[in-house]
Formats: C-alpha cells, sequence, structure tokens
C-alpha cells in the first residue's frame, strides 16, 4: 500500500505556449526544490492514476528555472545567456527562458524552428553554433534571419561563404577540459596554431568576421579550462584586430553544472570565469572591450535541475539477490528487478551518451511497519538488492543498481 502524506489542493491552470500549466498555489519550497517538485508529482500521479495513465511523466518546476535565470544574471552579470536548445526543447521551458530574456544557441535546423516559428526571439538573438553543417541548413539559416554562426575549418568557412555571404563568422577554438563528462574539443574546434590562417583566411575572402568561441566540455570538473580558453580568446581578439576584423564577441560555451550536487558547483566554475574576464577582457582597459558582447551556451544548468522524470514500474520479479549483485554474499536474500516505462532508449540516454548515472527514489512512501506490535517497529523498511530495467527487450536497457 502506498499513501501520499501531503496532499496538494487542486492547482489552476493557465495557457503558456499554448498548453495548459498547472499553478499550485499552496506550495511552498522551504523544504526545499526536491520535496515540492515530489508534491505536485504525487499530485499529477494519482490524478492520472484515477484516470487509468500509467505512462511515464515529467515535472518541470518552472520556478526553479527563473531561480536560475536569477542566479546566473547575479553572477555572471557581464554574461548573457544563450539557452543550448538540444539539452532540453520542451516549448514552454523554451518561451519561458525567452520571456526572461536568454538567447539561443541552436544546433539544427529543427532547432532553429522551434524558436524561430514560434516567435520566440529574432535571429539577433540566435547562434548557429555548429561548425558542421550542410549547405542547405545554412541557407535555411540565412531564410530565417540567422547571420552568426560557427566554423573551425577551411572548408566550412568556405561553404558558409558559398551559401550566406552576409553571415557574422565566429571561429570556435578547441581548448577543452579532459575531465569534462562530455570532453568536446576531439570534436570541434581548430587547433590554436591553425586559427591565425583562419582568421586571415575570413579577412582574404571578404568575410565578416566577429568573434572567438570555445566549449570546455560538457559538465566541466576542471574550471581552470575555461581561464585557459579566455587567455588564448584573448590574443585571438588582438590578432583579428591586428588584420582588419571588428572582433566584438566572445562565446565561452557551456559547462555549466545543473545540479549542486555536481562534483563542481556553479559559483566554482563563476569564480574563474569572472577571474579571466577581468584580466583578459577588462571593461575599463580600453575602449574597446566595453563593445564586447560576452555570451554562453548554458544547456543543463537550466534544462535539468528542474525537470523531474516520474516513471511507473510496471512489472516486479523477487530473485536471489545473488542475480543482483553477481557474488554469493548473502545469497540467501532476497533481490528485486523492478522494470520500468522508460529506459535508455528514451529519457535515460543519458546513461549511454552523457556518462551520468541517474538515481531514483520512490514516489511515494511505503507503509513503514507492517507489524502490529509498535515496540517491533523501528521505523524503518528493509532494503533488498535491486536492478531497474528500462521497457525494451534490450539487456543493455538497464537504468540503475541499488538498494531499495
Amino acid at each position: 500500500m502506498v499513501h501520499c502524506s501531503q496532499t496538494c489542493q487542486t492547482p489552476r491552470n493557465v495557457l503558456f505556449a499554448g498548453k495548459n500549466v498547472s499553478i499550485f498555489e499552496d506550495i511552498v519550497f522551504d523544504q526545499g526544490l526536491m520535496a515540492a517538485s515530489q508534491r505536485i508529482a504525487q499530485h499529477f500521479a494519482l490524478e492520472r492514476n484515477a484516470i487509468g495513465h500509467d505512462d511515464a511523466f515529467s515535472v518541470i518546476t518552472l520556478d526553479r528555472i527563473v531561480e536560475q535565470f536569477l542566479r546566473w544574471r547575479l553572477m555572471l552579470p557581464r554574461v548573457k545567456p544563450f539557452y543550448a536548445v538540444k539539452c532540453n526543447n520542451d516549448p514552454i521551458l523554451l518561451q519561458l527562458l525567452a520571456n526572461l530574456g536568454c538567447g539561443f544557441d541552436c544546433a539544427s535546423r529543427g532547432e532553429i524552428e522551434s524558436i524561430v516559428k514560434n516567435g520566440l526571439c529574432s535571429g539577433d538573438n540566435i547562434v548557429y553554433a555548429n561548425p558542421c553543417k550542410t549547405k542547405s541548413y545554412i541557407r535555411h539559416a540565412e531564410q530565417m534571419g540567422i547571420r552568426r554562426m560557427t566554423f573551425d575549418s577551411v572548408e566550412e568557412l568556405l561553404k558558409i561563404k558559398e551559401m550566406h555571404s552576409s553571415a557574422q563568422l565566429i571561429l570556435r577554438i578547441a581548448v577543452a577540459d579532459p575531465t569534462a563528462q562530455c570532453p568536446l574539443a576531439t570534436k570541434f574546434g581548430c587547433d590554436l596554431d591553425a586559427a591565425p590562417a583562419l582568421l586571415q583566411l575570413a579577412r582574404d575572402q571578404g568575410m565578416e568576421l566577429i568573434g572567438i568561441s570555445f566549449h570546455v566540455g560538457s559538465g566541466c570538473r576542471d574550471p581552470s579550462a575555461f581561464r585557459e580558453a579566455i587567455s588564448a580568446s584573448k590574443k585571438l581578439f588582438v590578432l583579428g584586430t591586428s588584420m582588419g576584423h571588428r572582433m566584438q564577441l566572445l562565446d565561452i560555451g557551456g559547462g555549466f553544472p545543473g545540479h549542486d550536487t555536481a562534483q563542481i558547483t556553479f559559483e566554482q566554475v563563476v569564480h574563474v570565469i569572472q577571474m579571466a574576464l577581468d584580466d583578459y577582457f577588462p571593461l575599463n582597459d580600453n575602449a574597446q572591450n566595453d563593445f564586447v558582447e560576452i555570451i554562453a551556451e548554458p544547456g543543463r544548468f537550466f534544462g535539468s535541475s528542474p525537470v523531474s522524470l516520474c516513471p511507473n514500474v510496471i512489472a516486479v520479479q523477487r530473485v536471489p539477490s545473488s542475480r543482483v549483485t553477481k557474488t554469493n554474499e548473502n545469497a540467501q536474500q532476497d533481490g528485486f528487478m523492478l522494470y520500468i516505462n522508460d529506459g535508455v532508449y528514451g529519457s535515460f540516454n543519458c546513461i549511454l551518451f552523457d556518462h551520468f548515472q541517474p538515481r531514483g527514489r520512490p514516489l511515494f512512501d511505503v507503509q513503514k511497519c507492517h507489524s502490529s506490535d509498535s515496540k517491533n517497529c523501528d521505523g524503518q523498511m528493509p532494503q533488498f538488492p535491486t536492478i531497474v530495467w528500462g521497457q525494451t527487450c534490450d539487456g543493455l536497457d538497464q537504468v540503475e543498481i541499488a538498494c531499495i
């Protein structure tokens, strides 16, 4: 038997981004985001169960998005966030970020259309931050009024010139944190030694080059990588200016943690960035730096912590614990296999592709004591070795191993 210890009042629904958004007037966050999100999820789980809906669902706590945005503006006032749409393209999240004043980092035609066709912002507030684009996608960007786009090679520069001669080029350099959750420098960015030649080629081809970009890697673990990248960018700003380019944009990319429980905190990353900007792009250095626009491409910072995923347990199997632990220790103890209606081919693809292990918890508290004798009840339920499986028939569709 399960129960909800504290139910929510019926929410008030409003229309936002073409969808219904539930406003819970009685929810307060004094016990933390997780507790508030859990209460909201409990409400929807009971509501959906009552009408026979048992599909997985997610809850996005919009208050958290606003909180993260204000936190960003307070701690990085010189850096405008351009949200990485690839992280989470939920239309309500995108609309809220647009209303708050975010720009958008788009990496594909579909992402561009989701922003422009919904009127979230103009092309000036979009950066086409993919250094490898098809010709048709470049042409599409031109039609959508998007001029800012990255490149990291001779071939890409010439391709952009052919398809979008009025583009504003941003040279992406390869400076990275090798310990990042998802390193990117091997795939994208030109070597620093090759950057001067690309700056000169852009000048020779009559292309407008406006700045430098980098990405230290998604899920940065070593913030010193930001300082190295900003230092390298400054040198290229000086070189580009000497060649006749109007260097006016610095894009410091992503890598910002989405959870305070991450190996590195947002505050630690911000401290390094602020110090580096003060050293290499100080506002009081000269008139030029006053006109340098500094942007970033946060993804998980906005799109991760506000979201709670609620899959449903669709099957349970009791097994010997050795089948879970792969050892003979406590072999007589029970173990369990739980099967949920989501998995690594759906919302949990982060396990395979993002090197991230999510941790689940029961949405409802189970009955804490089955004994009729309260003297024998310590208020704790026993835990069992458990594997949580996804719903497919693939043996790799394993979501978590834990004691539950």
